[in-house]
């Protein structure tokens, strides 16, 4: 991200007490500091797998098909060798679900580690960040271009920066629409200039997203429309891992020779460098304490270790820990909250496997005509129905159409050959054999696998016939 200035000193009325401004306090544009460290190269590490996970998997191949595609025009969504139906929403919304109670888990463990290690919006205001390094420089650059005057290598730079903020938006989009899309098709057609209006709307769409959200709002969408940063504070206790600031060790700060004895000046580890703010994305100041807009990405920990390796002393004086551990106690992994949630979790885990396992490879539907009824040849009272059957396997399935007991006859087509993903809708008619002077009965059709008989499902539908007085 880029500075709002660097922690700039700003002299009060007297100016006797300088007070010093964090870049999130002074306004404008964050420029962050290079750096290094165990927490950046791990969500280095992270954050690459992640990237190679969302721009590679669509470009693998399940045999005929596209590896993962969520074909909306034919309500068959692909994952693997698995075959998803809009039936089996359900197990999306099971889905959802768990993925919010592991981000509370997670939360009530160890703070916002998602939104500093995982989340989208960090992870490509991470890259816009290294966009701007390589074309404009590291920090101190970066803030000379700012209040240098416009020329053409500043043109230049400026808009070698966007050209690659640019480019990285546009195969964001590309890689996001090809998961709804064959993404060889939509990359063909994106160079021949054949594109469709719809995959060309949604390719301008998530570009202009990727490009203002990362490259421009950044911070502002975690402070400001982020819900996350909302109700997090909500799910803390005094155990949870938080990066904190150790203010009994580093008090009070102050500037110092090396080979000095802090303690005999009267000065505690922090010789108020400035570079844990000059690193924060978000441009806070860690020794202020949590703050809404931290993000938990251990950014302000490596750039203090760093300064206290070079200093001789012991690291941690930013570091992830708990408010108890900060007052002498030790941090308790083990709680009820936690532990209630982890059971949810591993309860819920087992539920939607259970359910995944179990979901039926065979789907009925059944449709009654618009027609209440009319009579047959033989004076059959005679209803219309529409069934709508879909094959979920990977393979060619022979399935047989009947009906449960009861005065009735089912008349046409009873076998069927569908194809692995096929839907077919099968007209049939049922006559009722003998009145018994109900205008309003309940049937139900079945349908069954013709190679394994247990696999069978069935769904009820109406029957409508004259009252008879």
């Amino acid at each position: 991200m880029t500075e709002r200035i660097p922690a700039t000193i700003i002299e009060t009325v007297d100016a006797s007490k300088p007070i010093r401004l964090t870049p999130a306090q002074a306004g404008g544009p964050i420029h962050t500091r290079s750096y290094s460290g165990r927490f950046r190269n791990l969500r280095l590490f992270g954050g690459g797998f992640l990237f190679l996970l969302y721009f590679g998997i669509q470009w693998l191949n399940w045999g005929e098909r596209q590896a993962v595609l969520w074909d909306l025009s034919r309500q068959q969504f692909h994952i693997f060798g698995a075959t998803f139906w809009p039936q089996d929403f359900i197990l999306l919304s099971a889905l959802l679900i768990i993925a919010a109670f592991g981000l509370f888990f997670v939360t009530v463990l160890a703070g916002r580690v998602w939104c500093g290690y995982a989340c989208p919006q960090s992870m490509w205001t991470w890259v816009f960040m290294w966009a701007e390094k390589v074309t404009e420089g590291d920090r101190g650059q970066r803030l000379k271009l700012d209040n240098a005057p416009w020329s053409v290598m500043k043109l230049l730079r400026r808009s070698a920066k966007h050209a690659l903020w640019l480019t990285i938006s546009l195969a964001t989009a590309i890689a996001f629409v090809g998961y709804f899309t064959p993404v060889r098709e939509l990359v063909r057609d994106l160079f021949t200039l054949q594109l469709g209006l719809a995959a060309g709307f949604w390719l301008f769409f998530f570009t202009a997203a990727t490009y203002i959200n990362a490259g421009w709002l950044r911070e502002k969408v975690c402070v400001h429309m982020c819900p996350y940063a909302r109700f997090q504070s909500v799910m803390f206790d005094a155990d949870t891992l938080v990066v904190s600031y150790d203010a009994a060790r580093g008090e009070a700060r102050g500037a110092r020779r090396k080979d000095s004895d802090p303690r005999s000046q009267g000065l505690g580890d922090c010789i108020d460098c400035t570079l844990c703010v000059q690193v924060c994305p978000t441009g806070i100041d860690i020794r202020d304490g949590l703050q809404l807009d931290c993000i938990s990405c251990g950014a302000c920990i490596d750039a203090c270790d760093s300064v206290m390796d070079r200093m001789g002393y012991a690291r941690g004086l930013v570091r992830y820990t708990s408010e108890r551990a900060l007052e002498g106690d030790d941090t308790r992994l083990l709680r009820p909250r936690l532990i209630g949630y982890a059971a949810a979790l591993v309860m819920m885990v087992g539920a939607f496997v259970w359910a995944l396992d179990a979901r039926p490879m065979l789907s009925l539907d059944v449709t009654r005509d618009r027609t209440l009824y009319r009579e047959n040849m033989l004076g059959q009272t005679e209803n219309m129905y529409s069934l709508k059957i879909i094959n979920k396997t990977q393979q060619r399935r022979d399935y047989r159409v009947t009906l449960a007991e009861g005065p009735f006859a089912l008349h046409g087509r009873r076998e069927v050959s569908l194809a692995p993903g096929e839907i077919i809708d099968l007209p049939v008619s049922v006559a009722l054999l003998a009145s018994d002077g109900l205008s309003h009965r309940e049937l139900h059709f079945a349908v069954s696998d013709l190679a394994d008989p247990t696999s069978r499902v069935s769904a009820p539908s109406s029957f409508i016939a004259p009252r008879v007085p």
